[in-house]
């Protein structure tokens, strides 16, 4: 289902059709070489110092039983991720590696990564759904995540799915428009505050 962003100025088509769907296919894999396809997207991510701090757990399917702890991870809320394909854990290293000094932008740099991964999977024809709704500390303990990692998302990836076989609740939520804030609310001219205009 594809459901482009009724933008008030026209940006890039692939960021437009970016969102995060939750009708995923079930039963359609996704192959081991798209995966790595994100993952390269990913790996070109800027990042401060070029420090890359992002670190991506892959639960493909491949080992049953860890994509089966991934799920158990996942919140209520997000029940109806467990049919995807694969899930993603993104985490976050807080330190840079060259001083152990704490990063304070890693996890915007994790973010910027996650962002290429998302774009990459729009453009291959697959989907995405990035969450904050898993338990973290069942996450670290569960795949062995060291101390100065941090769980930041699960995310999603497989093919678009049948919007019926969602729970009524989120079909609803699927069809709904998209809406973002307008510009005026978070974009400011160089004082806290004072829209930015054109």
């Amino acid at each position: 289902m594809e459901k482009p962003a009724p933008t008030t100025t026209p940006i890039h088509a692939l960021l437009a059709r970016r969102w995060s769907p939750r009708a995923v296919d079930p039963d359609r894999p996704v192959k081991p070489e798209t995966l790595q396809v994100l993952l390269e997207a990913s790996r070109w991510a800027p990042s401060c110092f070029n420090e890359q701090p992002w670190r991506y757990l892959v639960f493909d399917g491949r080992n049953a039983s860890a994509l089966e702890a991934a799920r158990s991870c996942l919140v209520d809320g997000n029940a109806w991720a467990k049919k995807s394909p694969v899930l993603l854990l993104s985490v976050a290293r807080e330190s840079f590696t060259h001083n152990n000094k704490p990063n304070r932008h890693a996890q915007h740099d994790v973010g910027l990564a996650s962002e290429n991964l998302v774009l990459q999977a729009t453009e291959l024809g697959l989907m995405t759904h990035q969450m904050a709704g898993f338990d973290a500390a069942r996450a670290r303990e569960l795949f062995n995540i060291p101390e100065g990692f941090t769980p930041m998302a699960m995310i999603v990836v497989g093919y678009p799915g049948k919007l019926e076989d969602l729970p009524e609740p989120l079909r609803e939520r699927e069809k709904a428009p998209r809406t973002r804030k307008p510009a005026s609310e978070w974009a400011f001219a160089g004082k806290w505050d004072v829209a930015f205009m054109p």
